[in-house]
């Protein structure tokens, strides 16, 4: 059993609060709450589990997990930095899940994609060369690549490249879109057919290979344990791929309010994504994600064996995953006819 203490950067988001679940050895994470998930065996038991936040009022119930502990980092701070990583000892692995969707445009990119994946990157190399700490695990994405067609996949190419060529004990992860409760896809999706009586859609053909949150999370503990898995660059996905217009479809049946899809052509598609970009609380589409979308999100072969991951199926978690929309419209329904 692996020991070694774990630092997450980026660790109360969606994906690390799932993995700090799993390495405490819950399956839960997020929905059920996480004291009620699944007893799993994680093959690594380490005595400290670090998750960095910028601020403590997104860690929840993620201070009641054992061995969690939730550290305000600045993460441009050198010094703040080093302290953190140089903290897990020599043995110690820094897992990156940073990673944002929307930013400003430049070229090759704008600054908070630079900020995200690629200076972040640069830091947590130079940090760890600093403080001895060897192992890293970094999130990337799939179809990342310099040369990529969105500013997203571009800054996620060069982010990734840095650590290959950091002479670190490295494994890079490139997963298609993650979907689990509380994601910002298919919930997202689920939620605007909720309130919209038609579901106007860019890119409808789009491909995806979603992959479970859970499975993201086992991958990355499994290369822990793992020694074969350093230097390597992993693909992840589920079982079958999936037109963006498909997966519309799903979260629509399957949280109780379908509406029906049109899908838009290229140049509607790129005036509706500019004006998403606006709204206010953030976009909810932007014209890089339409870039992203040009090219299919799916895996170029079966995940790798060393990985030892059997992928979750969407149609089999997808109840689950949507099952608290799905509970919020029965109630509303039943409501309504209380009402009447």
């Amino acid at each position: 059993m692996l020991t070694s203490n774990v630092l997450v950067i980026g660790g109360t988001g969606f994906i690390g609060s799932h993995l700090a679940a799993r390495l405490t050895g819950l399956a839960g994470g997020g929905s059920p709450p996480l004291e009620q998930g699944t007893l799993v065996e994680p093959g690594i038991d380490p005595e400290r589990i670090i998750l960095t936040t910028r601020n403590l009022t997104h860690s929840g119930e993620l201070l009641e997990l054992p061995r969690v502990e939730i550290m305000v980092l600045d993460l441009a701070n050198e010094s703040e930095l080093d302290r953190a990583i140089g903290s897990l000892g020599r043995q110690g692995i820094v897992v990156n899940l940073v990673g944002v969707l929307h930013g400003d445009r430049g070229h090759p990119y704008g600054k908070a994609f630079a900020e995200a994946h690629v200076e972040l990157p640069r830091r947590l190399v130079e940090s760890m060369r600093r403080t001895g700490v060897r192992r890293l695990l970094h999130m990337s994405a799939l179809g990342a690549d310099s040369s990529g067609p969105s500013m997203y996949l571009r800054s996620k190419g060069d982010g990734e490249r840095l650590v290959r060529e950091s002479g670190l004990d490295w494994t890079v992860f490139r997963p298609s879109v993650v979907f689990g409760p509380d994601d910002h896809f298919l919930n997202l999706f689920a939620s605007l057919q909720r309130h919209a009586p038609v579901v106007p859609l860019a890119c409808a053909k789009a491909r995806f290979q979603p992959v479970y949150v859970l499975d993201v999370a086992q991958a990355l503990i499994n290369a822990m344990a793992a020694p074969a898995t350093i230097g390597r660059v992993y693909e992840l996905g589920g079982p079958r791929a999936y037109t963006l217009e498909e997966l519309v479809r799903m979260a629509g049946e399957a949280s109780g309010h379908p509406r029906p899809i049109v899908p838009l052509p290229d140049a509607l598609s790129r005036v509706q994504a500019a004006v998403l970009e606006h709204l206010p609380g953030g976009p909810l589409m932007s014209r890089d994600n339409l870039d992203s979308m040009r090219l299919d999100n799916v895996l170029t072969g079966p995940i790798a064996p060393e990985l030892h991951l059997q992928p979750t199926s969407l149609e089999a978690v997808l109840g689950d995953v949507l099952g608290r929309l799905k509970e919020a419209r029965q109630r509303e329904m039943r409501g309504s006819v209380h009402r009447g």
